[in-house]
């Protein structure tokens, strides 16, 4: 029999066989039997070499029609039988497609994202602006300019990622003061600096390696340490509740002189004493102090025609208050089950 003829067989067969498939799942098997490597048009085209040079032209012609057209039905008989098997779907009632599809649950503030707009709320209620800062801090700026200079034995107070020689991940927000001094001089500044500090320090249930911190800052003509007492105090009260007793203690900030600590009476126990609290009644809301001269000057404001106060205030840890979180480290390992609580 000739190649031409058996070609043509060939192809009557496989179309026949097409027709004769009931289910989409056996396209795969008459496929690699017609079409595939080793399938029943490879057979025949293997005899391209026993032809003579004028047969081949002709033949080779014939087979890559044949192909085409195989490859052409099979398509049509797949798209047939997945129409057909829709259809049948369709009509037991398996899948109605004029039915609303499952909705999508939608997304949410993150809890320290919440945490972070009610400081701002606040402080915007005071006259405070939101300032912000890079994270990608030059070591000048996180430190030199803070009153800190590479001798200082303060720097120990800070673990930090250093990025090279000169460029830190900032240890705290302090550094946008500077920035902001610079950029506001010779006008006077109320506002507040939100961002994300970084400490290479050991990860436990209350600290972490990185964490929200809320810095604030005034500067201005005849600012006082009352004033800023004033503010801590109108911001536990706005925060905490109204009514919150305050505790004022000396403390030590290399950019700050006078440096205070804040402490409101525990609102967990209604300073009873608890394991928050340690049991002292207290907890401690912010660090604090008038604006060191140094820092004032280093901004490009003459301290003898200015003063100023700073505050930081942490932002986890409030919200394991709000909330009765008892580990930290929750905040950031993108589970889930503890993020949808909130």
């Amino acid at each position: 029999m000739s190649m031409l003829k058996s070609l043509e067989q060939l192809q009557a067969e496989g179309e026949a066989a097409l027709r004769a498939i009931a289910s989409a799942a056996a396209l795969p098997d008459w496929y690699h039997a017609y079409l595939g490597r080793k399938g029943k048009l490879t057979e025949v085209l293997r005899g391209l070499g026993a032809l003579t040079p004028e047969e081949r032209p002709a033949a080779g012609k014939a087979g890559n029609a044949v192909k085409e057209a195989l490859e052409h039905a099979f398509a049509a008989r797949q798209d047939a039988l997945r129409e057909a098997e829709l259809n049948a779907s369709l009509a037991s009632g398996q899948v109605d497609v004029t039915l609303p599809g499952r909705p999508v649950a939608p997304g949410h503030l993150h809890v320290t994202t919440r945490m972070l707009r009610r400081y701002r709320d606040i402080f915007a209620g005071m006259g405070f602006q939101v300032y912000e800062s890079p994270e990608v801090e030059t070591d000048e700026n996180n430190f030199g300019l803070l009153n800190i200079p590479p001798y200082h034995p303060a720097r120990d107070m800070w673990d930090t990622f250093w990025v090279n020689d000169q460029v830190v991940l900032r240890t705290h927000t302090s550094p946008g003061q500077i920035r902001c001094m610079k950029e506001s001089h010779p006008n006077p500044i109320r506002v507040i600096l939100p961002g994300k500090v970084y400490r290479y320090e050991q990860v436990t249930p209350r600290s972490e390696h990185q964490f929200f911190q809320i810095e604030g800052l005034v500067v201005g003509r005849n600012i006082r340490i009352t004033d800023l007492v004033g503010t801590m105090r109108e911001f536990a009260n706005q925060m905490y509740g109204q009514g919150r007793k305050l505790r004022v203690r000396s403390s030590y900030f290399p950019f700050t002189e006078p440096s205070i600590e804040i402490d409101i009476d525990c609102v967990l126990c209604k300073a009873a004493g608890c394991r928050v609290c340690k049991y002292t009644s207290w907890l401690e809301i912010a660090g604090a102090g008038m604006v060191h001269p140094t820092v004032l000057r280093n901004g490009g404001y003459d301290p003898e025609q200015w003063s100023g106060f700073a505050f930081g205030l942490g932002v986890e840890r409030p919200a394991l208050q709000f909330h009765g979180i008892q580990d930290i480290r929750y905040f950031y390992t993108n589970d889930l089950r503890f993020l949808r609580q909130f």
